[in-house]
């Protein structure tokens, strides 16, 4: 399938899923990433789940990174040029719904790309070979491509893999990790 197909797909299944399936999904894929050789690291990227959108919930990785006393980052989205600006969370960041319904810090203190370790990664649907398929902004592939190339790239998703997808571009970044309630892909090659 291509990337349009599999937006339609993965949407559909989604809206299907109810609040407590979503939260139940999401409990099993933090504890899948407990598994992950990736809690040595200090800087990690985190999104914010757009609730209306049924994504997957991440305050259940958010606390596991806090417990685990972890710099995290989070990002505010510029809609002009489809790029994010990285902030550290901290008790005093204010967060704020932004038009597209994602939470976004006010402002805060800046975290360039190339310090950021760990990126977990939103997705509609991976393939197997650890292609994605995002909202089709770009918004991720052009903050994964001025990451630092050790960077370790980890989309989280509530279902298992396509085989492939068939519309991949030369800017597309690919995954090294996936996590499902069920399963961790290793894309590593």
């Amino acid at each position: 399938m291509n990337k349009k197909e599999l937006r339609t797909k993965y949407k559909t299944l989604r809206s299907h899923l109810s609040n407590e399936e979503v939260e139940n999904l999401s409990i099993d894929i933090a504890n899948q990433l407990l598994q992950l050789p990736i809690w040595k690291k200090s800087y990690y990227h985190i999104f914010l789940s757009i609730d209306e959108k049924k994504e997957i919930s991440t305050t259940f990785l958010l606390n596991i990174l806090l417990g685990k006393d972890k710099n995290v980052i989070v990002s505010k989205s510029s809609f002009e040029d489809s790029t994010l600006k990285h902030f550290l969370l901290t008790d005093t960041t204010i967060l704020k719904v932004n038009s597209w319904g994602i939470p976004e810090p006010v402002d805060g203190i800046p975290i360039p790309e190339d310090k950021i370790e760990v990126v977990f990664v939103p997705l509609l649907a991976f393939d197997q070979k650890g292609n994605r398929v995002g909202y089709g902004k770009g918004f991720y592939d052009k903050f994964l491509a001025k990451c630092n190339p050790n960077t370790l790239k980890i989309g989280l998703s509530f279902f298992s893999p396509e085989e492939e997808i068939e519309n991949i571009t030369t800017t597309d970044i690919p995954l090294d990790f996936c996590v499902t309630p069920k399963e961790i892909y290793y894309m590593i090659t």
